[in-house]
């Protein structure tokens, strides 16, 4: 059985964020794991304000969090195109659940790019997302008490609810979203992947089919995946300390040092060479 992917890739000084709050990840059950890389879990009781800021994946998330004694909020959250920031303050907690990319299709059933760069609650999403009319009122397949909320209980009881949350959305397999699912993995763990039309020539598909079946089904072209991959692995490499810029930037595909520099400040907002010496906000 696989484990729940355990590097900080996108996170954004990692080591300061798991100091502040308790951030943990859990598989989904069996029978979502080909669409869901994993439930992901925060908790925290600050006594000031703590910014944490995050490089989105390519991948759709769907969030529900409490914040101190308030009512739970739930949310659709797109690809990011942006640098995402929040501030936490007092206490709260947060269950999400990470899509694989591609892998939101099937409980969606609509192009996945309608979400992109957006973050909408459930209540409006109602009327073009019937799942979303009633975001708790399905859980008790979930063995959730009714009026809990998916963020009560332990981690067993909230990974519970939220598998029984997203098996009465009743997804649909599809062997399409299968096809592109295993496409935007072969961008993810190969590095040697740096053209689109050299990658949809070597899997026998049309460049402009590879961009139809990733913008429905993942939300994003490949190339803008292409990309934010790289640059995860650019942010991974420096969170260890200043590698050899220029031979990375050659690994990783970019034309010299000086564009992995560009690209690098303008997502996070910091130079890479600030970032591998501790200077991250």
């Amino acid at each position: 059985m696989r484990q729940p992917r355990g590097d900080s890739r996108g996170i954004l000084d990692p080591a300061r964020l798991m100091r502040r709050v308790r951030f943990r990840r859990h598989l989904p059950a069996a029978a979502l794991r080909r669409w869901v890389e994993h439930y992901w879990l925060v908790d925290w009781d600050l006594t000031e304000p703590f910014e944490q800021r995050v490089v989105p994946h390519p991948a759709v998330n769907v969030v529900f969090q409490r914040h101190g004694d308030g009512t739970e909020r739930a949310e659709v959250a797109g690809v990011g195109r942006k640098l995402f920031s929040i501030v936490l303050t007092g206490t709260g907690r947060v269950c999400g659940v990470q899509f694989r990319p591609g892998g939101f299709h099937p409980f969606w059933q609509r192009s996945v790019a309608e979400l992109t760069g957006r973050r909408w609650p459930f209540a409006e999403l109602a009327d073009r997302w019937p799942p979303a009319a009633d975001p708790t009122g399905s859980l008790a397949a979930g063995g959730t008490a009714a009026g809990s909320g998916i963020c009560a209980g332990t981690d067993a009881e909230r990974c519970h609810a939220l598998d029984g949350l997203l098996t009465s959305w009743a997804p649909r397999p599809d062997p399409v979203t299968d096809e592109v699912m295993g496409l935007v993995e072969a961008i993810r763990t190969d590095r040697g992947v740096r053209r689109v039309d050299e990658f949809a020539r070597d899997h026998g598909i049309s460049v402009r089919r590879l961009q139809r079946l990733f913008v429905t089904h993942v939300g994003v072209g490949p190339k803008w995946v292409i990309r934010r991959y790289r640059l995860h692995e650019a942010i991974e490499r420096a969170a260890g300390g200043p590698p050899d810029w220029a031979g990375l930037a050659a690994e990783l595909g970019y034309s010299d040092q000086a564009h992995l520099v560009r690209d690098f400040t303008a997502v996070t907002g910091v130079s890479p060479g600030a970032y591998a010496h501790g200077d991250r906000r």
